[in-house]
């Protein structure tokens, strides 16, 4: 790739015996790096074997805040080698993104190690994903990001990752950031190419893909949804294992339409939420946020760019919290969950309104505790604009016990 890298001191940590520590887990250890913030240092690049085709190395950051000031957007700190599945790793770390797009964000990525004068290495397929710890020792994800297809490695496209893996004022919210340091834990698995052995393993593509694939090729679909205009096949049975609001309303009282044929309408949602709800039910993934191609080219002659970014962060949170309410209408708990965690890291004063009004109508309390606390701890600057905006108002209106547990909550901190 063409990222630019600033190297800052990664050190690599001997912790106990790696056969000891793989039985702790279903993935061999891997080895432990230290991003240090001093300028002037060396990097040890010695490989830390994971003897297996599954292995996690863990990324301490210490010192945090003085990463972002000495990396600036564009440039990482990179550790040394480490080994899985016999192939040579090395993360990259961009406390400022990786590029302006995301200059807002942590972004992540792990890199394949090659000879630059080697040609014809063998492309490698892996998994991967990136997960903050809560303790080092207990090894407790509380933070994923990772993908459940498999990317291939090759010399003209050696890295994978997540180039807005977590936002940072998120992260500086949080929790996961202890004494301004913070470990992140990138687990790889290599994807066996002896075909025999998969055969013998009885290895089968994801149930996902399979699914996937169904929706998109339409095959054996026995039922038309109507949604904004536009029209989506599905497959009854599907959807009424996924949703007990589907089984209701195909299978159940709630039926609609005496054939197989007739077309359901689906009133008061865009039609690509319903596209991203069906995705999910059919995947159990969170797909991306389409993109209005002539919104996108008109946005991007009027606007420079840092608004540019900002319409479409908005943009996005739109969608997420319109996902967000068709999932509490088809009871898709673990996609409502997916929402609301991402609702809740990306609270702001212009959002915190709205996100809160959300939780509340759909009865959503982690969402509302977390709009809570966000409130709570802005400075009286911001409190007054939170409160002299129109969603405030709406919220004083229509929901007045949630300003009563506000005050509440504020007049505790006093007595603290």
């Amino acid at each position: 790739t063409s990222r630019r890298r600033r190297k800052l001191c990664f050190r690599r940590l001997e912790r106990g015996d790696p056969a000891r520590d793989a039985t702790r887990s279903l993935m061999s250890f891997a080895g432990v790096s230290v991003v240090d913030s001093a300028k002037h240092c060396t990097c040890d690049t010695s490989a830390v074997y994971a003897g297996a085709d599954s292995g996690y190395h863990l990324l301490m950051v210490r010192d945090y805040s003085r990463t972002k000031v000495q990396l600036p957007t564009g440039e990482s700190a990179t550790t040394g080698l480490f080994t899985v599945g016999e192939y040579d790793w090395y993360i990259e770390y961009y406390p400022n993104g990786e590029n302006p797009n995301c200059r807002d964000f942590v972004s992540l990525y792990v890199t394949r190690h090659t000879l630059y004068d080697c040609e014809g290495e063998e492309d490698v397929e892996a998994k991967f994903s990136f997960s903050l710890v809560d303790q080092l020792e207990k090894h407790k994800p509380v933070y994923i990001h990772g993908t459940n297809k498999t990317c291939t490695f090759s010399s003209s496209a050696p890295s994978w990752g997540s180039d807005r893996f977590v936002r940072r004022d998120a992260l500086e919210r949080s929790a996961h950031l202890k004494g301004d340091c913070l470990t992140i834990r990138c687990d790889i698995m290599v994807v066996c190419k002896d075909h025999k052995i998969e055969d013998a393993a009885g290895t089968v593509p994801d149930i996902n893909q399979h699914f996937g694939h169904l929706l998109q090729n339409k095959v054996g679909a026995d039922v038309t949804f109507e949604v904004g205009g536009e029209t989506f096949a599905a497959h009854r049975c599907v959807l009424a294992a996924r949703s007990k609001v589907f089984m209701a309303q195909l299978f159940g009282p709630m039926k609609e339409g005496a054939t197989t044929s007739s077309v359901i309408q689906i009133k008061d949602m865009e039609a690509k939420v319903f596209r991203a709800l069906l995705s999910f039910i059919y995947t159990d993934s969170l797909p991306a946020m389409e993109k209005d191609s002539m919104e996108e080219d008109e946005m991007s002659e009027v606007m420079d760019e840092g608004r540019e970014e900002a319409a479409e962060f908005e943009m996005w949170l739109q969608w997420l919290e319109d996902l967000f309410v068709a999932a509490d209408r088809y009871d898709l708990q673990l996609l409502k969950l997916i929402c609301e965690k991402q609702l809740s890291e990306h609270i702001s004063v212009s959002s915190v309104t709205s996100t809160l009004a959300l939780a509340e109508k759909h009865h959503c309390c982690g969402l509302k505790e977390a709009c809570l606390k966000f409130i709570q701890v802005q400075s009286p600057s911001c409190l007054q604009t939170v409160m002299a905006t129109s969603g405030w108002d709406h919220i004083a209106v229509t929901y007045p016990w949630v300003v009563k547990e506000f005050i509440a909550k504020l007049a505790s901190n006093q007595r603290k």
